[in-house]
């Protein structure tokens, strides 16, 4: 995701930052898919993926609220 957050890239590209074989990429990148994080565009035979911004947003936003609860939560308790 990180790669990803900087630009678009190709499924190939993603491949070579990752010392792990292409199945295994590719089983990562359906998870993206399904999770809705991803957007992507095939040309052929390429494959490029591209970052859904808004979605990771969302997500990091609930993700930060429960925290603070938790955090609030346990503040109490003490």
């Amino acid at each position: 995701l990180q790669l990803l957050r900087e630009r678009p890239m190709t499924a190939g590209a993603l491949a070579d930052e990752f010392s792990v074989s292409r199945p295994t990429m590719s089983a990562h990148f359906n998870v993206l898919k399904e999770a809705d994080l991803v957007d992507t565009e095939k040309q052929g035979t390429t494959i490029t993926y591209r970052l859904k911004v808004t979605v990771l947003e969302g997500a990091l936003l609930d993700f930060a609220e429960a925290v603070d609860l938790n955090l609030a939560a346990a503040s109490r308790a003490r």
